[in-house]
């Protein structure tokens, strides 16, 4: 498909600042999200977990910023022990009931992690999977959220990150986020000390940007995504 036959032009839409990017990860604003609607999402696991985590024999998984629970409730039907994190309290009740409704609630765990304010999702835990979707923070918090999330990985486990990459802002595709808010992969290796060529405590699996299909604004339109997959040595 030819992405530039579906350019939605969002020129005129200012970017939030530095404080309403940081308020949009608040408990409040998460709550207010989620209670607007039974659903805010589709209900069905991100199509790059479901791809990074065919090879991966299960294990114990930590879904950090997991929302409504698709991700988390997926990876417990693939037999996965599950601990799901989120700031917003009435999306953790929806995971809750989503589980149940799965068959999986015996599998799956429920905490509260504030980016913003927690050095750790978990404090005192490491996992076999650590997975983190579209949790787009601002530039100067970045590189201690991000490694906070990555502590929680246990040696020989995998962090797996997804995110919206800047070039659909870019093209058009979707509308500003904030100056530096969506992020290639090479913010997430440099964030973590995974860029440089001297053995580290990461081996780099996937650092890519991959197409797919979505609907954008009632068009399907081609988005890209930035998809790292870390495995850490020690």
């Amino acid at each position: 498909m030819n992405q530039s036959t579906h350019h939605h032009d969002h020129s005129g839409d200012a970017e939030p600042t530095l404080a309403e990017m940081r308020e949009a990860l608040t408990a409040g604003f998460g709550d207010a999200r989620y209670a607007g609607s039974d659903r805010v999402w589709s209900g069905r696991a991100n199509q790059r977990l479901v791809e990074q985590v065919a090879d991966l024999t299960p294990g114990t998984a930590l879904e950090v910023a997991c929302g409504e629970g698709a991700d988390a409730v997926w990876l417990a039907t693939q037999g996965w022990q599950v601990t799901a994190v989120d700031v917003s309290e009435v999306a953790l009740a929806k995971v809750a009931e989503h589980a149940e409704e799965a068959g999986v609630g015996e599998r799956l765990r429920l905490g509260f992690y504030d980016a913003l304010t927690d050095e750790r999702p978990v404090p005192r835990k490491r996992f076999d999977l650590v997975t983190v979707s579209f949790l787009h923070v601002p530039e100067p918090d970045f590189a201690r959220i991000y490694a906070g999330i990555a502590s929680a990985v246990a040696v020989g486990g995998r962090l797996l990150v997804t995110a919206h990459h800047p070039h659909d802002v870019e093209s058009g595709v979707r509308r500003p986020h904030g100056p530096g808010l969506l992020f290639d992969p090479a913010r997430v290796l440099t964030a973590l000390g995974a860029d440089d060529a001297q053995p580290g405590p990461w081996e780099v699996e996937v650092a890519a940007v991959q197409e797919r299909e979505q609907v954008v604004g009632g068009e399907a339109v081609v988005v890209h995504d930035t998809v790292v997959r870390l495995r850490r040595r020690a």
